[in-house]
């Protein structure tokens, strides 16, 4: 049995993480902050973890974090770029005379199709999409809840695959050399998951819309935008390099597909009776194509580094830019630098500059932007990944490569597989969710739990393929977890200036997410019957 105190200790950082967001309502990255001082005091008094082996887990949690950190860095600087230059303000114009004639068609569109397609690139929907709803006339609290909740079922795909990226990279350190799993082995795991989640994730957004009304006069587009994504997602997870694409493909499919259904329909796809005689003015004096001129490069250069085998294979398997001598394992930390999003997002930016042609005061005003927006969000994705590093390395020793004791995530292993035994398929989709509230994303989850999931399946004898699907689903209940964010749930309220009312919004939306999560974890067990 797992001794009580090691249990009690282990659990401390993440019960101290969680009463400073809910109960003191501090943000994500002075939470964190806490939870590292917390881990690294318990690790090196009880643990037997010594000074150099916390500090080389916390470089190493600090580089595994690029993929994810660097991604939020470039991303937020291309964002103030684009809205310094005028770019931002132009698509916005543009996506609110979408679909106009039909609701439920305009929320696929905007939340699941333009909301995963931005997400995909590096935008943050949540700050996006609001003023956008409420210009479109729909209530504070559904302008706050459906950008919240509109890609969490693709969250896996986000930030050009950084989640699923960051879990193949765990799981390969995991399985070790000559076990390791591709993307596509990942992918087409967690792509079983996509149809039944993001069909319900429409009808969620129905029900807050326009409760069993909104989901009678609009069932059919929900239906036809989750077959879209199972059928695009099904493809794209067949091969490494197109996983990363998923979320790009998946949005772009939903926005071309309701578009034709609108014309079967005979509704208008583009109506511009809702916009200003500014915005018309605004709209005749800026080109909607040089507006798309980042993330149009953007995608470009992705789907150059992805779609050439050998372009894949050079940049993802063969230069790696490994960095050796600084975990304390010994093991090279992989980097890929030159194929991770965050490298061609700041490249994208620049290149943009050719087209949109931006004056001195606005770069000036750019970074002044980006100075003020990103350092918290970026430290903040650091921090989660830095905590798992030393819950996973607590207890190692360098001179043996060994644990003198078992580490924090052993210990949690150990607990749950004595507890949950073959019933932990059914629970790892709401640690998952508790991951994601404590983290407020779906790749910090799997940085601070992926490690330990795998270790519980292995200690439960689970095959390789099993061990994926349990992963799944702590991933998508991380992902799930979007839609309760407090850090989310803020941004999307201060982004139209209703700071407080996302109280209103979380209380439906934790019930929203208990249910969607409890889905998730049927779909473990079902996939772990059927496949297994």
């Amino acid at each position: 049995m797992v001794p009580v105190s090691s249990l009690l200790l282990t659990l401390t950082p993440i019960v101290v993480i969680i009463a400073m967001l809910v109960i003191w309502k501090k943000p994500a990255d002075i939470s964190g902050i806490v939870g590292w001082v917390v881990v690294s005091i318990i690790a090196f008094f009880f643990f037997q973890t010594n000074l150099e082996v916390l500090i080389r887990s916390t470089i190493t949690g600090v580089i595994r974090s690029f993929a994810v950190s660097l991604v939020v860095a470039a991303s937020l600087l291309q964002m103030a770029y684009m809205e310094k230059t005028g770019a931002l303000k132009r698509i916005i114009i543009f996506i609110k005379t979408i679909a106009c004639e039909n609701k439920a068609v305009q929320i696929m569109m905007i939340n699941i199709g333009f909301g995963t397609l931005m997400v995909s690139v590096g935008a943050t929907p949540v700050s996006l999409l609001p003023p956008i709803m409420l210009a479109l006339g729909y209530s504070t609290y559904v302008s706050i809840a459906l950008p919240c909740i509109g890609y969490d079922a693709l969250c896996t795909y986000a930030l050009l695959g950084a989640p699923i990226v960051v879990f193949v990279d765990v799981a390969n350190s995991f399985l070790g050399q000559g076990h390791e799993i591709s993307l596509s082995q990942a992918g087409s795991v967690f792509f079983m998951f996509l149809p039944v989640i993001s069909t319900l994730i429409g009808f969620c957004m129905l029900w807050i819309v326009g409760r069993w009304q909104g989901i009678k006069d609009g069932w059919l587009p929900v239906v036809i935008t989750g077959a879209v994504i199972a059928v695009v997602s099904f493809f794209t997870n067949k091969v490494d390099r197109l996983v990363v694409l998923t979320g790009i493909m998946c949005g772009a499919a939903v926005i071309i597909v309701m578009s034709l259904y609108l014309l079967s329909t005979g509704k208008k796809i583009i109506d511009k009776s809702r916009l200003t005689k500014e915005e018309i003015d605004y709209e005749k004096s800026y080109p909607f194509w040089k507006a798309l001129t980042p993330w149009g490069l953007l995608v470009i250069l992705i789907l150059g580094l992805n779609l050439p085998t050998d372009m894949f294979n050079l940049l993802y398997r063969e230069i790696t830019l490994p960095l050796s001598g600084l975990s304390a394992d010994g093991k090279p930390i992989v980097t890929r630098a030159l194929w991770n999003a965050y490298t061609w997002i700041f490249v994208s930016t620049f290149l943009s500059m050719i087209f949109i042609k931006p004056t001195k005061t606005q770069l000036r005003e750019t970074f002044s932007l980006w100075w003020k927006r990103a350092p918290r969000p970026v430290f903040a994705a650091i921090i989660f990944f830095v905590i798992g590093e030393i819950m996973n390395m607590s207890g190692f020793d360098m001179t043996s490569k060994k644990y003198a004791v078992a580490s924090m995530v052993q210990i949690l292993a150990n607990f749950s597989s004595q507890i949950f035994s073959d019933a932990y398929g059914s629970v790892v989709a709401f640690i998952g969710l508790l991951g994601g509230f404590i983290t407020g994303s779906e790749a910090s989850t799997i940085a601070m739990f992926a490690t330990y999931t795998l270790k519980t399946s292995n200690m439960l004898h689970m095959e390789l393929l099993e061990m994926l699907i349990i992963t799944a689903g702590l991933a998508f209940g991380g992902g799930l977890a979007s839609v309760i964010s407090p850090a989310k749930l803020q941004n999307a309220s201060a982004a139209i200036d209703k700071l407080g009312e996302e109280t209103a919004v979380i209380r439906i939306a934790f019930v929203f997410a208990i249910l969607l999560t409890a889905v998730t974890a049927a779909l473990v067990m079902v996939f772990l019957a059927v496949f297994v």
